[in-house]
Order: C-alpha cells, then sequence, then structure tokens
C-alpha cells in the first residue's frame, strides 16, 4: 500500500466531508453558461470562467463551514482528458496545463478556508466515451496508458488525490487505479449504475469493485457511485455485505429518470431537494460507513444544503 494512501486514510478518519453538485448542470442550466461537450475545464481559460468557478465552490465551503465537516475541492477537469479535449481543440501540451492549472485554483481557493478541515484538493477524471453508456471497451492496460496523462499532471501540480467519477465499466477502473498506483498518487474510484443497480455494463457493482481490488492490491482509498438516484441503488445496499464497506461515497443525481431518459431529455429535472436530503439520511444508515456526501446531475446548492441538514443538524 502507498504510503501516501495510508496517509491519507488516517487524516480522513471517519470524518464527514461534503463536496459539491452537479457541476456542469448547474453551470449550463441555472445559470446559462455554454459548456460543449460538458467541457467545464474550458472555463479555465478566461478570468471570467475562473471567477464564475471559484463563486460556485465558495457556496459549498461556506456550508462545509457551517456544519463543521471536512470537504472535497473537485477539479473542473472530468473533460479533461486527451479524446475530449482534443474535440475542444486542446493540445496534449494544453492539457497538461489545464490540468496543472485546475489543481493550482483549487488549492488558492482552499487557503481562504483555513477554519474547514481537512479541504482536499482532488483531480477529476472522466471516462474516456461517453458516462452513460459504454462505447470503446478499452483493456486494463489501455485504460491505464490512457488516463496516465491526466493523473501525472495532477500529480505534478501537487493534488491530494485523483477521483475518477462516471465508471461503466470494470476495465477502465482497473486501469486508472493501476496509473494512480504506479504515480503514487491516492485514488477513489466511482461507477454509475443504471435502475437496477449494475453497471452500464451489466456488471455488478459488488463484482466491480471487487476486480479493482483484487488487481490493485486494494489501492482506492473508497468507491463511490454517482450518476444515479439513491432509489436506483438502495435495493442492493439493504442486501449488505461485507464489501460495502469499501462504498464510501455517494453523489447521486437529482431525477429518479434512467440515464436513457435524461439523455433524451430537453429541461433538467431537479428533482426534490428536501427529499434528497432524506435519501441520503436513508443512505447513511445503509452505508455505516459513508463519509463523502455530494450531488451529480440535476442536483445544485439546493441539493446539497438539504444533505448537510438531514445528515449533520
Amino acid at each position: 500500500m502507498n504510503t501516501r494512501t495510508e496517509s491519507l486514510r488516517a487524516q480522513l478518519g471517519d470524518q464527514p466531508l461534503l463536496t459539491d453538485a452537479g457541476l456542469e448542470t448547474d453551470l449550463i442550466f441555472n445559470h446559462g453558461i455554454d459548456l460543449p461537450n460538458f467541457a467545464s475545464f474550458d472555463l479555465l481559460s478566461t478570468d471570467w470562467g475562473r471567477d464564475a468557478l471559484v463563486n460556485y465552490y465558495r457556496r459549498y465551503l461556506d456550508l462545509a463551514r457551517d456544519y463543521g465537516t471536512g470537504f472535497i475541492l473537485e477539479t473542473p477537469t472530468w473533460r479533461a482528458s486527451e479524446d475530449w479535449g482534443s474535440q475542444m481543440g486542446y493540445s496534449a501540451d494544453d492539457l497538461d496545463g489545464v490540468n496543472r492549472a485546475a489543481v493550482e485554483l483549487m488549492q488558492a481557493l482552499r487557503q481562504d478556508y483555513a477554519d474547514v478541515s481537512p479541504v482536499l484538493v482532488s483531480g477529476n477524471i472522466g471516462p474516456r466515451g461517453d458516462g452513460y453508456a459504454v462505447q470503446t471497451r478499452m483493456t486494463a492496460t489501455e485504460a491505464r496508458d490512457y488516463h496516465a496523462k491526466q493523473i501525472a499532471a495532477f500529480v505534478a501540480a501537487g493534488a491530494d488525490l485523483a477521483s475518477a467519477f462516471t465508471l461503466n465499466y470494470i476495465e477502465e477502473a482497473q486501469g486508472i487505479a493501476l496509473a494512480a498506483k504506479e504515480a503514487g498518487i491516492p485514488v477513489v474510484l466511482s461507477f454509475t449504475v443504471e435502475t437496477d443497480a449494475r453497471l452500464p455494463s451489466g456488471e455488478g457493482l459488488e463484482a466491480a469493485v471487487r476486480a479493482v481490488d483484487e488487481i490493485s492490491d486494494s489501492y482506492p482509498v473508497y468507491f463511490m457511485i454517482n450518476c444515479a438516484h439513491p432509489t436506483h441503488f438502495n435495493p442492493l445496499l439493504r442486501e449488505g455485505g461485507a464489501w460495502l464497506q469499501r462504498i464510501r461515497g455517494i453523489r447521486a443525481n437529482a431525477s429518479r429518470c434512467s440515464h436513457a431518459e435524461l439523455d433524451a431529455a430537453e429541461e433538467l429535472d431537479a428533482g426534490n431537494p428536501e427529499e434528497f436530503g432524506s435519501d441520503y439520511r436513508e443512505l447513511r444508515q445503509l452505508l455505516p460507513g459513508l463519509q463523502v456526501f455530494g450531488g451529480c446531475c440535476g442536483s445544485d446548492y439546493r441539493h446539497v444544503a438539504q444533505i448537510a441538514a438531514a445528515c449533520f443538524r
């Protein structure tokens, strides 16, 4: 086990941590900011874009301060990898600079919140393909090689950890774990699931967690679930099992719709923020080790505020 990973686990203990909500859907639908390909990293290219990002994160950090929790600052780099970046006209060198700049922006913001502890800067990784559907399926080795470049930029910039979200098949998650292990940076892996609590690839969540742990010698600090409504995976959690101790974070969608329904929707479904908070209170009972609380598509500050009120009042 990597010393940095062990140190991070010790630092976290059982401290609850908030994080933000659905950055891209919030900026697009609630703030009228155009984000082609959901590429929020493009905002780093302008002063107004950086200001928009900083203002977005400050509200959540203020919430963590109010409730006495820690916080995880996820960089706006979910799309800042080679395939997506090239669609936006970014070269490999450009992307290296973007990923480093994103970490540095979060580090600068953290300095304003010395009274929130801990505040961790996480380099955010997205899937190579679409998060809702399995497209080209890489081997673990191919995934390691693809994601290693972005992870290297996070390491060079001094990120505390890397976190990969909306993973929809096992091999990509395995490759990210291996790339992070080789780079010596702690990593968190988050799978998305369909309404039947299975990955879009059809694999079970327990099988996915076990497969990653087996190939990486349990290298990830913990696993998460994101981009699915709590009702989609609650039945699986109710079945119990020792493997659930590895699930320590949830970033759920606000909508109860399936991925296919969300993909076809023309308007944002923000669900019910108060009900969302109650869902998380139940999740905390089903997952005693649940530690990281945030939102994903369709959620915004209101939803995370309700989570905090329901779980940490």
